[in-house]
């Protein structure tokens, strides 16, 4: 079994890659649609350059790259088609090529090696973009509203006011009164420059 080179583990439903474990010369491995999501875990690799993982259901795409750049370090060629993760028109008709361009600099960012992602050869002013920008290239989701109302905990309405902490009681209330020597007459207002003389 260690000896093994290639595998095909195409539509088996997997779930969980636990077995993978005794295949430690595995040159390229085929995932494509199974039931693997965001618990992801593959055994280190050391010379698996092929690794397609299409039509699977990955959503989070920074933490498997991180996990891929751990785990195979000799990845050269990878494919995420029809997951989340990868914004492509096959998986969402609101992405387009823009959001799949960023996707790919991201990818190549994490993963320095790689030649092909998806059906598309990397070029070297995508890699080049990546270095540059690719950090910068990471889709962040925003919070669910309502799960983030939900569970915040409950706090005590308090309503904002400038005054100190002690003249708030309303019945113990004291008023401060006193002149001021400054008079103003408006000459330096702003409002006033586009006013002239004779029409005060």
């Amino acid at each position: 079994l260690p000896e093994i080179h290639h595998n095909h583990f195409s539509i088996l439903n997997f779930r969980s890659l636990e077995g993978l474990k005794t295949f430690s010369y595995l040159e390229e491995l085929i995932l494509d649609n199974n039931l693997l999501g965001n618990d992801l875990l593959l055994p280190r690799l050391p010379h698996l350059h092929t690794l397609t993982l299409n039509k699977n259901q990955i959503t989070e795409l920074e933490s498997l790259l991180d996990h891929l750049a751990e785990v195979v370090p000799s990845l050269q060629y990878l494919s995420l088609l029809g997951n989340i993760a990868c914004p492509n028109e096959l998986v969402c008709k609101e992405k387009d090529e823009d959001d799949y361009q960023r996707y790919r600099y991201f990818v190549l960012h994490k993963l320095t090696n790689l030649k092909f992602l998806d059906t598309r050869k990397v070029t070297r002013r995508e890699r080049e973009e990546a270095l540059i920008r690719g950090a910068f290239m990471k889709v962040v989701k925003p919070k669910d509203a309502k799960a983030s109302s939900a569970a915040a905990p409950a706090s005590p309405e308090m309503h904002y006011t400038p005054l100190p902490s002690g003249s708030r009681d309303l019945t113990n209330h004291r008023g401060i009164l006193g002149k001021c020597r400054y008079i103003y007459y408006g000459k330096h207002s702003e409002g006033n420059r586009f006013i002239r003389d004779d029409q005060l």
